[in-house]
């Protein structure tokens, strides 16, 4: 794992010292080793920080050449199935072990979009193209290693994280309130958007084209199309022939990520994913596979002994950690730093502690997101499919009545009769709802109108916002979170977490050969009898006793609504001073104090909402 950066400008270049600058920027991402690569005369500049994963002698140091001279790479991530792939190409001259090697010669002799094609893994790449002189931005397919790029001068800039970008002279930051209206629904600003104007993300699946002409995008895997063709071939199967199937790619799946030089361990928190994750690690290793989890004082949010229980019954060498309010209270004041833009989801707290931890004793761990995307696993898909069988009962009409009436109340009216004032006024909301997409954008949103709440805002259209939904509705749920909350919130997160800590996290279940084949997964072996992701479960069922993992859904969180009164109060008091807020001219500053003060006075509920503001008014000081 790594962390990349560069530039390509038609301008003088501006020299090796300003690319070393924007590499540097990078040395959490890869603290083993750093070099940079630059044409002068082409205005092309590759910068790389190593994390020695595969092949830890220098003779995978990056930026590397391809044999024939034409490609230049600055990589990131891992091509697991990359042995494979060399098999193929046995008259590459090869000098190292490395996959970064093998992605040189496959880009050689394939071309680079038959090359990604083949390619099993996580990844976000810069190629070089001496002959086309073109340079090539791509991110792999699910989304799960970052990388950003923006107008400077006349050329661009490009990096793994915002910091590298920001350490060139000509990258100009200007906060963009359009997608700061973003953040503020989804607690996450969604691909292609990023905090700054015209810097955007490189998309999950695309390649980013950069030359003479300008720039050119293309998609070379998206998840509508896969769920789309998975819709018209679902499987014709028995459920146990189902069970095996997935079994199979989940076994090699997990079995590629194993391929390390250097110690590797998994993430546990006793639930079904990453219980799954590591039960299949075991089945696969002939040694106890080093598991790690985290504990807390609090029984709501503690998972510390779900997962030794699975530890225990699988014979995992475990280590936990107990940390208190004041181990998790201390890593606040770093999260704009490690996050580089508004990120509001809390459990981003735990999950870098806990990589912190794994890092102590490995430097690679295997997680298990993606089995609640994949195989409907939210609660969420539960209330929406019985709200909106209620709304339908309901004639449109008076639907459209109740919510415009609601909306001519004051709000003070609403407000008069508590916590029950508050559950009445967003059930009325809902309703102005016309369709069951609208519903489910309305309950994972926070703030419910953001651009009123971001001064002069106006929000814009997402990729995943403005797909159109039809009758199958848990498919378009799944499908709406694979494209935006998947890789901007949950492995935006994995990722920032575990490389601010120097650690590569691997995600087994978002082999996209998993995600293809849950695609094609009838709905009625994701949810049976009520409960969610039955065919993952059927999986884990072979190998650990349903009784130790079946448990009510628990999320990875802190108890933010207690610290806000408590430990945190000073904090947020200091960064939600209206003066301040007003001062800094971007949200509502009226509305800002009236849920901080409505809050201090016993209204919990506006507790989320804060967090999301003070979470932009630290990363806006640290920005400053």
């Amino acid at each position: 794992m790594c962390g990349i950066t560069g530039l390509f400008s038609f301008d003088p270049s501006p020299g090796e010292t300003v690319l070393r600058a924007m590499t540097d920027a990078l040395v959490h991402r890869g603290p083993d080793d750093s070099d940079v690569w630059l044409d002068p005369e082409a205005g092309v500049g590759l910068g790389h920080r190593r994390l020695s994963i595969l092949d830890v002698s220098s003779l995978g140091r990056q930026p590397m050449s391809s044999a024939c001279g034409r490609f230049v790479i600055a990589y990131n991530g891992e091509v697991y199935n990359h042995m494979d792939l060399r098999r193929e190409l046995p008259d590459y001259p090869y000098k190292s072990t490395s996959d970064t090697e093998t992605i040189l010669a496959a880009v050689a002799a394939w071309g680079l979009e038959a090359a990604l094609e083949r390619f099993v893994g996580m990844f976000a790449m810069a190629l070089w193209d001496r002959q086309e002189r073109k340079l090539f931005l791509v991110r792999d397919r699910l989304g799960i290693k970052p990388l950003y790029y923006s107008p400077a001068g006349r050329g661009w800039v490009f990096g793994s994280e915002l910091k590298a970008l920001k350490a060139h002279p000509e990258f100009v930051p200007s906060i963009d309130r359009d997608a700061l209206s973003l953040y503020f629904r989804h607690n996450f600003i969604p691909a292609p958007y990023s905090i700054y104007r015209g810097c955007r993300k490189v998309m999950p699946g695309e390649i980013v084209t950069l030359s003479a002409a300008g720039e050119d995008f293309k998609r070379y895997w998206d998840a509508a199309s896969v769920w789309g063709r998975g819709s018209a071939a679902q499987l014709e199967c028995s459920s146990q022939e189902a069970v095996e199937q997935l079994e199979a790619l989940l076994s090699d799946a997990v079995s590629q990520r194993m391929l390390s030089d250097v110690p590797l361990g998994a993430f546990l928190s006793g639930g079904i994913d990453s219980s799954t994750v590591v039960a299949l690690m075991q089945a696969d290793s002939g040694r106890p596979v080093k598991t790690f989890s985290i504990g807390f004082g609090v029984e709501e949010f503690d998972e510390a002994k779900h997962a030794s229980a699975v530890a225990a019954h699988l014979g995992t060498d475990h280590t936990e950690l107990y940390v208190t309010p004041d181990d998790l209270l201390r890593v606040i004041p770093d999260l704009p730093r490690y996050w580089d833009e508004p990120f509001a989801d809390s459990s981003q707290i735990p999950t870098y502690i806990l990589s912190r931890l794994t890092r102590e004793h490995v430097t690679v761990s295997l997680s298990g997101d993606g089995g609640d995307e994949l195989f409907c696993g939210y609660d969420r898909y539960f209330w929406t499919e019985k709200v909106w069988r209620a709304m339908n009962r309901v004639p449109v009409w008076m639907r459209g009545l109740l919510a415009g009436t609601a909306s001519l109340l004051p709000l003070r009216s609403f407000d008069l009769l508590g916590v029950f004032g508050k559950k009445v006024s967003w059930r009325l909301d809902a309703l102005r709802a016309s369709d069951c997409r609208e519903l489910y954008r309305y309950f994972t949103s926070h703030f419910k109108r953001p651009d009123e709440f971001v001064l002069g805002a106006r929000e814009p259209a997402t990729p995943f916002s403005a797909l159109a939904w039809d009758d199958d509705r848990w498919k378009n749920m799944s499908l709406y979170d694979i494209m935006g909350y998947l890789p901007d919130d949950i492995l935006t997160k994995v990722d920032r977490a575990s490389m601010a800590a120097s650690l590569e996290a691997r995600v087994p279940i978002l082999d996209h050969r998993v995600v293809e084949f849950a695609a094609r997964v009838p709905q009625n072996l994701k949810v049976r009898d009520g409960k969610s992701k039955w065919l993952l479960r059927q999986v884990l069922y072979k190998h650990v006793p349903r009784e130790i993992v079946e448990r009510p859904k628990m999320g990875f969180g802190v108890p933010i609504r207690e610290w806000l009164r408590g430990p945190l109060r000073q904090w947020a008091s200091d960064l939600l001073a209206e003066e301040c807020v007003r001062a800094d001219g971007y949200i509502d500053h009226a509305m800002v104090s009236r849920m901080w003060r409505e809050y201090l006075g016993g209204q919990d509920h506006w507790s989320y909402y804060l967090w999301d503001v003070l979470m932009f008014q630290a990363w806006l000081r640290e920005a400053e």
